[in-house]
């Protein structure tokens, strides 16, 4: 298997895609599928698929295709699903409580271990399960605890002076969804999830609808 610095970010952004729509065609009962088929259901081209694939060995034969659970397995394992990944959450508001209330990460082994938060009142309480503390116990909880990412919650100042101090405690996966980019050192990986940029998109697209 090539090593993971080998593969473009364009690669790595497509193979949650393959992983969800194979996922649908083992709830369906399918067994094998061909890069056509794959490319139907997924709108993008066989040639891109097969490019994607091969990357990481290829997994399909000439004359058959791919066998749909053994690459979904192949697939899940690329992406690290077998393994267990622990989260915080800074930030114990609306979304913060959406995301760890969510049953579709624990599946695929996202264990949320504990949200952080500067309001007293929600200090103290469990959401789904998971325990919210003051922000103040942030550094005593990462040294006793096991994280792999911290997920960004809160607004963007905040989120730019947490992800120093979580970085500063040798967390180097962030998941972000403060609208600022993140002021970190190249070794640092964060996926920015920006809420307001995609609506904006779609603004855009009904906006220009409107004007036809």
């Amino acid at each position: 298997m090539a090593q993971q610095h080998q593969i473009s970010k364009a690669v790595i952004s497509r193979l949650p895609r393959y992983y969800r729509y194979l996922r649908v065609l083992i709830e369906e009962g399918v067994e094998r599928v061909s890069s056509e088929e794959l490319s139907r259901l997924m709108k993008a081209t066989a040639s891109q698929i097969r490019q994607d694939l091969n990357n990481f060995g290829g997994f399909g034969q000439q004359g058959y295709g791919y066998n749909v659970k053994s690459l979904y397995n192949e697939i899940g394992k690329i992406l690290g699903v077998e393994q267990a990944h622990d989260l915080i959450v800074i930030g114990a508001g609306n979304l913060g409580r959406a995301l760890v209330r969510y049953k579709g990460f624990s599946t695929h082994g996202f264990k949320f271990r504990a949200m952080f938060d500067i309001d007293d009142n929600l200090c103290g309480k469990s959401i789904n399960g998971v325990k919210v503390y003051h922000l103040n116990g942030l550094l005593n909880f990462v040294m006793k605890n096991k994280v792999d990412i911290a997920a960004l919650t809160i607004p963007s100042e905040d989120a730019i002076k947490v992800s120093k101090q979580l970085y500063s405690l040798g967390i180097r996966y962030f998941w972000n969804f403060a609208h600022t980019d993140l002021e970190l050192p190249s070794d640092a990986i964060v996926k920015n999830v920006h809420l307001l940029d995609s609506l904006l998109e779609l603004s855009f697209e009904a906006s220009r609808s409107k004007e036809h």
